[in-house]
């Protein structure tokens, strides 16, 4: 059975910050794209940042830019959403997602495996 198991969401104050982790079992993602994309209440789910097979390429939303920062370990088959200067507008559920194919995509209907998600909130 393959899952992905996001990790490290919580509670937070504006500035502070905190590391996603994406894990994933029942087969490799070494050759697949993997994205973060997050949902808040009311809102549609949208792209965060994406990184290729290799991790050379990577790509973020504008609103996260210069922020957070997306890594993988292939050898642990783990994915990570590192996020610092966090604002209130950034509490939302997070979720890890991998792609059908190696390089990045940006559209929430384009990844085929999805994560339950972690919720993070970002307090005033």
């Amino acid at each position: 059975q393959v899952q992905l198991v996001e990790s490290g969401g919580g509670l937070v104050q504006a500035g502070g910050s905190l590391r996603l982790s994406c894990a994933a079992s029942g087969r490799t993602f070494s050759n697949n794209a993997m994205g973060w994309f997050r949902q808040a209440p009311g809102k549609e789910r949208e792209f965060v940042a994406a990184i290729s097979w290799s991790g050379g390429t990577t790509r973020y939303a504008d609103s996260v830019k210069g922020r957070f920062t997306i890594s993988r370990d292939n050898a642990k088959n783990t994915m990570y959403l590192q996020m610092n200067s966090l604002k209130p507008e950034d509490t939302a559920v997070y979720y890890c997602a991998a792609a059908p194919i190696s390089y990045i995509l940006v559209v929430v209907a384009q990844y085929n495996y999805w994560g339950q998600g972690t919720q993070v909130t970002v307090s005033s």
